[in-house]
């Protein structure tokens, strides 16, 4: 399905949020970004420089639609042990309920105390962000190998950094996507049965870690798992501050205008939570304000060729306004998979 209109979403970031040399980004202590978005990711006036998406072999299947990247041919394959490194960072997934737990008490952290997440009883006693899906889902961690030891504690890593990765196989075992709570996903998955899905969600980074380097190890791990498991499909929430549409109409409306889904890709909330995101006409949106209000995070998926659903959600309890991202890996531009190569292979171990 053609997009109409003058400019893509892509070629609107471009224009208006242009490439810089990959290096450290500014805006470090900027207002943290609300849950479930890339929580402390130092993208500011460089929105995804440094981005693990590059050109797959062009070999095996393409996306129905979508031309653009093919999947390699073969299963997948395992997912390696230790998933990247740079230098004293280390990115792999989670080794046992132990680790879990610090990831746990690192998303706390971010959430509850530097964020304003409201919290129940049982959260704040045990002052880890826990629930039932983490027991289903894979973690991956940054870990700092060079971390100063705690007091009368033995030195062991530290984990820096997290994020939370949902198979569709083990979702469908299961009580489905975390994400389904908020958007009608199953019809989205029907249509394209023949696919494999992953649900991203809950990253955060501790704020002396947001640096290019932890972006580039956890971008470098997903994309890793991307490929070991035959991921065809990301999907996930992204949110944008604020519990009130009409404050947020121009960035709502720029994305129904501009970063629509296709039909074929897209996707409803669920009855009773729908969100109207057209509150402006297209000729009254801004453009170049409109990307100005957008978290960096939603740009960014913008211009890796993501696309948004139907409606927004609004979820008071942690004070944002939600909205689904669609991002199958043959929309991804080749130009951030080959930064990490297709076999992520950049900061392999």
């Amino acid at each position: 399905m053609k997009r109409t209109g003058l400019m893509t979403p892509a070629s609107l970031v471009r224009r208006f949020v242009p490439f810089a040399v990959p290096g450290p980004a500014p805006g470090l202590d900027a207002s943290p970004a609300p849950r479930r978005m890339f929580q402390g990711l130092p993208f500011g006036g460089r929105p995804f420089a440094s981005l693990p998406f590059g050109a797959l072999p062009f070999a095996g299947r393409a996306l129905p639609g979508l031309p653009g990247i093919r999947l390699p041919v073969g299963a997948p394959q395992p997912t390696p042990e230790t998933l990247g490194r740079i230098g004293d960072l280390e990115v792999r997934l989670a080794r046992s309920g132990a680790e879990v737990r610090r990831v746990q008490a690192l998303r706390y952290h971010v959430f509850y105390e530097e964020m304003s997440a409201i919290a129940d009883a049982m959260t704040l006693v045990s002052r880890r962000d826990a629930d039932a899906f983490d027991a289903i889902c894979d973690h991956v961690l940054v870990l700092d190998h060079a971390a100063p030891a705690r007091a009368f504690r033995r030195r062991k890593p530290e984990v820096v950094g997290t994020y939370r990765l949902l198979r569709q196989s083990v979702a469908d075992r299961n009580s489905g996507f975390y994400s389904a709570g908020e958007f009608d996903l199953q019809p989205l998955i029907d249509r394209h049965a023949d696919l494999d899905f992953l649900e991203l969600g809950r990253s955060c980074v501790l704020p002396p870690y947001r640096t290019k380097r932890t972006v580039e190890l956890l971008w470098h791990g997903i994309w890793a798992y991307v490929l070991a498991h035959g991921v065809d499909v990301m999907i996930g929430c992204a949110s944008l501050e604020g519990t009130d549409p009409d404050r947020l109409a121009l960035p709502l409306s720029f994305l129904h205008h501009y970063a629509r889904a296709p039909e074929d890709w897209r996707v409803s909330a669920l009855p009773g939570r729908a969100v109207e995101m057209n509150r402006m006409a297209k000729e009254a949106v801004d453009p170049r304000a409109a990307l100005h209000a957008l978290p960096p995070l939603i740009k960014g998926y913008l211009r890796l060729g993501a696309s948004i659903g139907e409606h927004a959600v609004v979820d008071h309890q942690f004070g944002t306004t939600d909205v689904l991202i669609v991002m199958p890996v043959s929309a991804l531009n080749p130009r951030y998979v080959s930064y990490y190569g297709a076999d992520a292979s950049r900061h392999a171990s």
